[in-house]
């Protein structure tokens, strides 16, 4: 490995260790010989593509990233799924349609004369499509409205979704039952997510569907939960009167342990939840109604106001929120004068504006996280974007620290080359793109997408989840990934 030591001294090995491959040797201030020697003496990419021995497809490019000059390609102009990728891209979409200040709000407007803490009329719950949204601040709010006085309504709980559409999921094409493909609305609580607990009690099972967020942990109807006598499948989805009616197979359950389910309709989920956070505080409403406009005699009562968007797309790039991405894109294409219907429209939106701000002709989102596995971008037109970007812009700044490692795994703290960028992986998918900055202080942007779709499109829904072979792929790929940017440390210091 490249330690700060080995760079200064003037040797270097580019992932010298059996489980990556042969150590090969490189002189990096080379006193006796001429450059072209010692830099003929570093394996080139494809040499380092071939041992990776990955199946599929490598396609990559590295430029100066203060310049844009290219400085070395693999197949560059093959279009390859970006997966999570997808996200810096929606990040630097959302920096350039709604601002690093954006700020989504969430209120609580009263539509009626208000008196001695009695609301004649009904209280509105009116989103934003704040995908930060969980069961704490939502009780926050609730007890913000109790302060007011407020004691009584006559009339309904109505809630607002705001501007964006109620899409069922991101991606028809992922299990019904994984938490990172929720549904999307104008107002989302816990990332969409609903809490399943289950326990051995005296040979059966006990199971809870929960708000859970840090320190609350509501009970909810919306999501429910049967126990069935089966081996498989593991889950079964239905919607049965407006509810997510899920099953689960005893012989998976084991002891006992917990996962989160996705919501597909979150209004509802936010409305039951809100209603028992309020009816705790003495609280109740003649009934509960989603849809509908505000009416302009609607006062706020209470308002909540995210932390601003360049905060909200840090977390996005650090934790790769699915739903983050995707409502922060559907926003942006509104903010651009269109009105996506779906997630569809909004990612072609998305490729129309890369296309206009950075020539990058070839990018084509189907979403805005990089969930479904059609979206499709080159390598050379990734780091056309990232270009764009700037090597000190903001999109850098909001990428994460990408550690290099030792052939244990262990993470190198004073490796010479300094790396940030978003990583993306889906079954046999895995891309990296960003920044990173060799010992001579030179900024390089790259992008790598590695994937093997034939082997992709065989997967059947049961093998969806974990296929065998895809964690040895993406594994094989990290290793593969790093090694290129060490060569390319050493090659274009």
């Amino acid at each position: 490995m490249l330690s700060r030591r080995v760079f200064l001294s003037g040797t270097a090995s580019l992932v010298a260790a059996p489980a990556l491959g042969a150590a090969l040797e490189a002189s990096l201030r080379p006193q006796l010989r001429p450059e072209g020697l010692f830099r003929r003496a570093l394996p080139s990419g494809a040499e380092l593509v071939a041992e990776a021995r990955l199946g599929g497809r490598v396609g990559y490019a590295v430029a100066d990233a203060a310049t844009g000059e290219i400085l070395e390609v693999f197949h560059p102009l093959l279009a390859l799924p970006p997966a999570s990728v997808a996200k810096a891209v929606t990040c630097a979409y959302g920096l350039d349609r709604l601002g690093p200040g954006f700020r989504f709000r969430t209120r609580i407007m009263a539509d009626g004369p208000l008196a001695d803490g009695r609301l004649d009329g009904d209280l509105w719950l009116v989103g934003s499509g704040d995908p930060l949204l969980d069961t704490d601040t939502l009780a926050r709010m609730v007890a913000d409205l109790g302060a007011t006085g407020l004691r009584e309504v006559t009339g309904r709980l109505r809630l607002a979704a705001g501007p964006l559409p109620e899409i069922f999921e991101i991606d028809p094409d992922q299990p019904d039952h994984v938490g990172y493909n929720p549904a999307i609305s104008g107002l989302n609580l816990n990332f969409n997510r609903v809490h399943f607990e289950w326990a051995r009690t005296a040979g059966d099972y006990t199971v809870t569907m929960d708000a859970r967020s840090e320190s609350l942990r509501p009970a909810v109807q919306i999501a429910r939960m049967q126990v069935e006598e089966r081996a498989v499948p593991v889950y079964t989805y239905a919607q049965v009167e407006g509810r997510d009616q899920w099953t689960v197979a005893r012989g998976a359950l084991g002891e006992n342990g917990a996962r989160w389910l996705p919501v597909r309709r979150p209004a509802a989920y936010v409305a039951e939840v809100f209603e028992t956070l309020a009816r705790a505080q003495g609280l109740r409403f003649s009934g509960v109604e989603t849809g509908g406009a505000v009416p302009d005699t609607a006062r706020v009562l209470v308002e909540h106001i995210s932390e601003p968007l360049e905060d909200i797309l840090r977390g996005m790039m650090r934790w790769s929120t699915n739903l983050t991405a995707e409502v922060v894109g559907l926003l942006s294409t509104q903010a651009g004068g269109g009105q996506p219907a779906d997630l569809a429209s909004s990612g072609a939106a998305m490729s129309d504006w890369l296309r206009a701000r950075s020539g990058a002709r070839q990018a084509a989102f189907v979403d805005h996280s990089g969930l479904g596995d059609r979206s499709r971008i080159r390598a050379h037109d990734m780091v056309l974007a990232l270009v764009a970007a700037g090597p000190n812009g903001l999109l850098r700044r909001l990428m994460r620290d990408i550690p290099m490692l030792d052939e244990r795994g262990n993470v190198i703290a004073d490796h010479p080359v300094q790396v940030v960028a978003k990583t993306g992986t889906l079954n046999f998918v895995s891309s990296l793109a960003g920044y990173a900055r060799t010992p001579g202080g030179r900024d390089l942007a790259f992008g790598i997408f590695c994937a093997d779709t034939d082997r992709r499109a065989t997967l059947t829904e049961e093998q969806r989840e974990r296929p065998d072979g895809a964690r040895p792929y993406n594994a094989r790929a990290k290793r593969l990934q790093q090694r290129l940017i060490e060569r390319w440390a050493v090659m274009y210091r």
